[in-house]
């Protein structure tokens, strides 16, 4: 499939729809007993985990057969790696936050051209709110039908930085003392990024290793806002990759200013 063959703003009127779908599948199951099963890695997975990824993966294969699919919940199929376009999904982002129901945990749906994020969709089951955003198209947010375009902050100065309520690292803590920030903001799963994306922050740093649909969606989002979205090294993030961990960390700023490179050990 050539690049001219897809129409992103086509793809995005199809995926916000499959992503509040999921939602609905995801809300159904958050007021009742959630049993927890551990993955090998020791991460917990749910039964809303589950169901959303075969409703989104049933979907994608029906609408897009000729686009490979890497997602969180299914056995990667390693044959995307010869093919140009890859969705990235996390079918349930911040299970953690959702065993601990504490409504931050988010769908993300991210589509990769060429090893390049070119589209992703977040939604909010528990508020109804998405975020999106697409190349050459703009991010928006959108909640019970009203979407507004968003931008990143042109904050220079009293910035503020987007924390883990689940996840830290010691250079979280040296970046606060180095460049005096005051003001924190906790949450939960992809919403961090969109913090950043829609001018609610300026700098969110992640040190720790974290997987291609934990960032792929919200890079897109962060990036066709005006942000900028890299390694915590600053060398680009890319995308439908042999190893799908980011074993860099990244980091989502209002600005290249904001690339505060601090060596890792």
């Amino acid at each position: 499939m050539a690049a001219s063959d897809l129409n992103l703003q086509d793809a995005l009127n199809y995926l916000i729809p499959l992503a509040h779908e999921a939602d609905k599948v995801i809300m159904s199951l958050y007021n009742n007993n959630i049993e927890v099963a551990s993955k090998v890695d020791s991460s917990p997975v749910t039964k809303a985990d589950i169901m959303s990824n075969e409703l989104i993966i049933s979907s994608l294969k029906a609408r897009y057969p000729n686009i490979s699919i890497l997602s969180e919940e299914t056995v990667d199929d390693r044959s995307r790696l010869q093919n140009d376009w890859c969705f990235i999904i996390d079918p349930l982002d911040g299970t953690k936050g959702f065993i601990a129901k504490n409504g931050e945990f988010t769908v993300n749906i991210a589509l990769s051209f060429k090893q390049n994020v070119v589209l992703g969709v977040v939604s909010v089951p528990t508020t109804g709110e998405v975020y999106y955003g697409a190349k050459g198209i703009g991010s928006f947010y959108e909640k019970n039908g009203i979407k507004s375009l968003i931008q990143v902050s042109d904050n220079t100065t009293k910035l503020r930085m987007v924390r883990s309520r689940e996840h830290s690292h010691p250079l979280e803590d040296v970046l606060v003392n180095t460049h005096g920030i005051t003001d924190i903001v906790y949450s939960g799963s992809s919403i961090k990024g969109c913090l950043v994306a829609c001018g609610d922050a300026e700098v969110y740093y992640r040190f720790g290793e974290t997987s291609e649909w934990d960032t792929a969606a919200m890079q897109c989002i962060v990036e066709q806002a005006g942000g900028v979205f890299c390694q915590t090294d600053g060398t680009p993030m890319i995308y439908n990759r042999e190893d799908t961990r980011n074993r860099l960390g990244f980091l989502a700023v209002n600005r290249l200013d904001n690339i505060w490179l601090v060596p890792i050990e």
